[in-house]
């Protein structure tokens, strides 16, 4: 399938590679019309509406927000078509000074274990995986990819892991329901029991029907609550580099998808 939306992507508002200027290009090399932004945790200030016409290139204004489920793993929502209100505003914003500290332990924690100075300042946006970066570019240590810095040291089980506050459940689906057209589950088949995560979509209006996982995953289940849940399907690539559109949606799909919206 031709990827004509690639509705999940980072910038380095988060923890992406690409700048917002930058969005325009990687879409056109990738055959890409429609890009969502969708920072984790992060409304990107250069975006002051619900969608943009971005050199020839629409650009929709979303967040990825990690919420917590009364039971069960921590999942991720998307909001699509975002207009800031004052609520999700200070929560954003509580949610950064948490990441913050908690960026600022988990650089502490890895120098210390390796004996290095990663020469890292912890920020809004950070995340984990400018932190496996400097690792890995660092000269003093044996990392060569990002993902062995995630299993050895900083992912859940590691060493030098920090584990951060995040938004309930219930408050994240009213906070971004409240500011954006819609409201979907990342994802589905990354969590440790989709079929848990899987039945919070009765509360959303969405789901990530395309994304590209590193192993083939049946798309019936999902498929079942899209059916029984009368959601939208959406799709990205998660892109956290410059390579967009490996996942997403046809035009059909986008122009049911934008209806949705309201965009």
């Amino acid at each position: 399938m031709s990827v004509f939306a690639d509705l999940h992507v980072h910038t380095t508002n988060s923890d992406g590679e690409l700048r917002l200027s930058e969005v325009p290009e990687a879409a056109r090399d990738a055959g890409v019309s429609v890009v969502a932004v969708t920072d984790h945790d992060r409304l990107h200030p250069e975006l002051p509406t619900p969608v943009t016409a971005f050199e020839g290139v629409t650009v929709v204004h979303g967040i990825e927000l990690r919420v917590e489920p009364r039971t069960g793993e921590r999942v991720d929502l998307l909001g699509y078509g975002v207009t800031p209100t004052p609520d999700l505003v200070d929560e954003l914003d509580r949610i950064q000074t948490d990441r913050k500290e908690r960026g600022r332990r988990i650089i502490e924690n890895v120098e210390d274990h390796l004996g290095v100075d990663l020469d890292l300042e912890a920020r809004e946006g950070l995340g984990r995986p400018h932190v496996a970066r400097a690792v890995v570019d660092h000269s003093e240590t044996d990392y060569d990819e990002v993902g062995a810095v995630f299993d050895d040291l900083i992912g859940a089980d590691g060493p030098c892991f920090v584990a951060r506050d995040v938004t309930g459940f219930e408050r994240g689906v009213d906070l971004l329901s409240d500011a954006c057209g819609l409201v979907g589950l990342a994802h589905p088949y990354r969590y440790d029991d989709p079929e848990s995560a899987l039945e919070l979509t009765r509360y959303l209006d969405a789901v990530e029907r395309y994304y590209p996982y590193d192993a083939e995953v049946d798309p019936r289940p999902v498929e079942r609550a899209i059916a029984d849940y009368d959601l939208i399907p959406t799709g990205g690539s998660d892109a956290h580099g410059d390579e967009l559109g490996k996942a997403g949606l046809s035009k059909p799909e986008y122009r049911h998808f934008r209806s949705a919206v309201n965009l």
